[in-house]
């Protein structure tokens, strides 16, 4: 039976037997990889590597190996290495092998993330990587690091798991002009966000079924309070325009602070909150930012539920493109981490000219496009008040709006329960600039006949 064809000029080959000979005669010697960690995606990428080694080889056209694994757990890491590899405790032993072509870190954080990523780039080994917060925090020192010592650092898995969307926005879409990117990048918060909506659960409880589920850490500070996505967002925004990484100068919003009650009136009214990355090329400068962003629920991105991830890209030739699936788990991600390693593998001995830049960009054409403020962004808001119910209210709150130049779209006003003199209006705004809104929100709270701080939710029309 077939299992598939290669071919060597005009010569296919069909039967396992040939497959073996043509991998024989192309063997080279085989690319050793070292792994920092052994956790759910070192462990992953180790397991998948063997379970599809014979396709892999095929696709990167030499051998693979992971040769030495560095954990803290040796007596648990050696039953699941079961023999294959080396194990040690001391992960200087891999960066600082000679015979490691390739050093994949799986460990996370900063400290000493950091210093072996250094080190193993100092020792002339490329780099594999998963971790966000590094390239988003420290990835302009790595990348220079990497091109001074002629290596490669790799991140697809850094974004989304195991969607390809590193590898489209540097290769893939390389003809365009990227004009934004929106993304929901962090599953656990969308799983919160869907939980919200289908169930009409409070943030809190929703919180709670996420942790109790495995989607959610004890501590989820970084994924609720949006840390995660910016980080990101980050990455994305600097490979879409060219520029450094700057996780310093993104806007960070969360969902901790996110009613129910807002949910619900953004269904009534047509629309979804999810919690958007956004980076867009604008005439002034770059927006970078992360937010809970109201979108019509007819968009193909606001009907993407539970963990997983989607991110829509915009770019002037191609139009909107969106890429869709796991974002995160073993190995979904291992995918990315082994994709990541064929493309090492396959430029190995390419020179560094003719390999694909760290962030798409030649590293002397990077542009100095500022990162714009907050208050500096255009979109439009969904506004909620709790007001008296009485005459000249609203005519109070649209003058406050007018004198700000901001035009209303849409205005939803609750009726009052019986006996009860407040009730709720939503107001839904033209696009704005966010300074304006500021002012608006702080006129309009300053009033006797408004009970309650505003709440202000950003929309995008994604279109």
């Amino acid at each position: 039976m077939a299992v598939g064809k290669i071919s060597e000029g005009s010569v296919y080959y069909d039967k396992p037997s040939k497959i073996n000979n043509f991998l024989s005669r192309k063997r080279m010697k085989p690319i050793k990889v070292g792994l920092l960690g052994l956790g759910t995606v070192g462990y992953g990428a180790f397991r998948v590597l063997a379970r599809n080694q014979e396709e892999i080889q095929r696709r990167a056209g030499r051998c693979i190996d992971v040769t030495k694994v560095a954990v803290r757990n040796v007596e648990r890491a050696g039953k699941l290495v079961d023999g294959v590899c080396e194990v040690t405790d001391n992960p200087l032993n891999v960066v600082m092998d000679p015979e490691i072509d390739i050093v994949v870190e799986t460990i996370g954080g900063d400290d000493p993330t950091l210093e072996l990523v250094l080190k193993a780039i100092d020792n002339g080994k490329h780099v594999v990587t998963a971790n966000k917060a590094l390239l988003a925090v420290h990835g302009n020192e790595i990348f220079t690091a990497a091109r001074k010592a002629n290596v490669m650092v790799a991140f697809e898995a850094a974004v989304a798991g195991g969607i390809p969307i590193i590898k489209a926005l540097r290769e893939g879409l390389t003809a365009n002009r990227i004009q934004w990117i929106a993304g929901i990048i962090n599953g656990t918060t969308n799983f919160i966000l869907s939980e919200m909506r289908e169930k009409g659960l409070d943030f809190d409880v929703a919180l709670q079924d996420a942790q109790r589920l495995g989607y959610a850490e004890a501590d989820p500070t970084f994924d609720i309070e949006g840390v995660d996505a910016a980080h990101k967002a980050t990455i994305m925004s600097a490979i879409a325009f060219g520029v450094p990484v700057q996780f310093n100068k993104a806007y960070v919003e969360g969902i901790s602070k996110l009613s129910s009650i807002d949910i619900k009136y953004a269904e009534e009214l047509g629309y979804r909150i999810k919690l958007l990355g956004i980076t867009r090329r604008t005439d002034i400068g770059i927006e970078l930012r992360v937010h809970p962003t109201l979108i019509l629920a007819k968009r193909l991105i606001a009907n993407v539920e539970g963990v997983m991830n989607a991110v829509l890209v915009h770019g002037d030739a191609v139009g909107a493109t969106m890429y869709y699936g796991k974002g995160a788990g073993a190995e979904p991600t291992a995918s990315a981490v082994i994709a990541d390693i064929v493309d090492i593998t396959r430029l190995h001995t390419a020179d560094q000219e003719n390999r694909v830049p760290y962030l798409a960009f030649q590293h002397d054409a990077l542009s100095s496009m500022p990162v714009l403020p907050i208050e500096q962004i255009r979109t439009s808001y969904y506004l909620r008040l709790r007001v008296a119910d009485q005459t000249g209210v609203l005519a109070e709150i649209t003058r406050i709006l007018a004198n700000q130049n901001i035009s209303i779209d849409a205005l939803l006003q609750k009726e009052s329960r019986e006996g009860e003199p407040q009730t709720d209006i939503i107001i839904l705004t033209h696009e704005t600039q966010e300074k304006f809104i500021n002012s608006a929100i702080s006129c309009i709270e300053a009033l006797d006949t408004v009970f309650s701080q505003v709440t202000r939710i950003r929309m995008e029309t994604l279109s």
